[in-house]
């Protein structure tokens, strides 16, 4: 006899529409995690909620009837504010002094802008050259290219050009997603910029709250193995596993 009470059967599934919903897809060993029942009850609830047309149901979970949509640049910045501000204190710690640093466009990203000293900036985010320009010790330079408002960003061949005449130390990229395929993001030119950086920096860390964890965006930017550094606030039992897997530190910020 099933412990199963139809209230929280309820509950559960309309949680796990909207999880499908907001990352866009997701696996059926995360959700069995998530919600502490068995396989056979986490696949009977996506038979369920696909019979309603909430999601589209696949072999190892279910993918998101709707797409995704990026959330403008401005509207970032208020989600996840704690986690963003121990992300980029913990980024800063990674930086030594003197060091050439790449920051992109990124609300996390952008954290990491606001109390620099002593770097080389390199970026292509408006939002990072108005925090550096006055920034005594700070020496930057904005690379050239389109205009992306949605994300705040200069993109396109004239962006990948400026950036093939750089090197620098430590690059931060960040992304709308991560799983064990890697870092996606939903825009093909902004994926573009961040394979230039990542081509052309000594090492590659990754600033990610841990809301982005398990979410497939639009296109990829670079497998884990590309990635030297990932920092987030709080560490699932599957990052920790993808990034083992895959030689990535993995720090924690406290």
């Amino acid at each position: 006899m099933s412990n199963d009470h139809p209230v929280f059967a309820e509950e559960r599934r309309r949680s796990i529409a909207d999880t499908v919903a907001a990352r866009g897809r997701v696996r059926l060993a995360d959700l069995v995690e998530a919600y502490g029942v068995t396989e056979p009850t986490i696949r009977k609830d996506l038979d369920e909620l696909q019979r309603r047309r909430l999601l589209r149901r696949t072999h190892g979970g279910a993918i998101a009837v709707e797409p995704r949509h990026e959330v403008p640049f401005h509207d970032r910045g208020g989600h996840h504010l704690e986690a963003k501000r121990l992300i980029a204190r913990a980024c800063r710690d990674e930086i030594t002094r003197g060091a050439s640093v790449f920051l992109d466009s990124g609300t996390t990203v952008q954290a990491i802008a606001e109390d620099l000293s002593d770097v080389t900036v390199l970026t292509n985010a408006l939002g990072v050259a108005s925090l550096v320009a006055d920034r005594p010790g700070v020496r930057h330079t904005l690379i050239g290219g389109q205009v992306r408002p949605l994300g705040g960003s200069l993109i396109g061949p004239v962006a990948l050009d400026n950036l093939a005449r750089f090197t620098v130390d430590i690059a931060f990229v960040g992304a709308s997603g991560l799983t064990e395929d890697g870092l996606t993001v939903a825009d093909v030119s902004e994926a573009q910029v961040k394979q230039a950086v990542i081509d052309r920096a000594r090492r590659v860390v990754v600033p990610l709250d841990s809301s982005k964890f398990g979410v497939s965006d639009f296109v990829s930017v670079c497998s884990l193995d590309r990635v030297d550094v990932v920092v987030t606030e709080r560490a699932t039992d599957d990052v920790t596993r993808w990034c083992r897997d895959h030689d990535v530190e993995l720090t924690v910020a406290r």
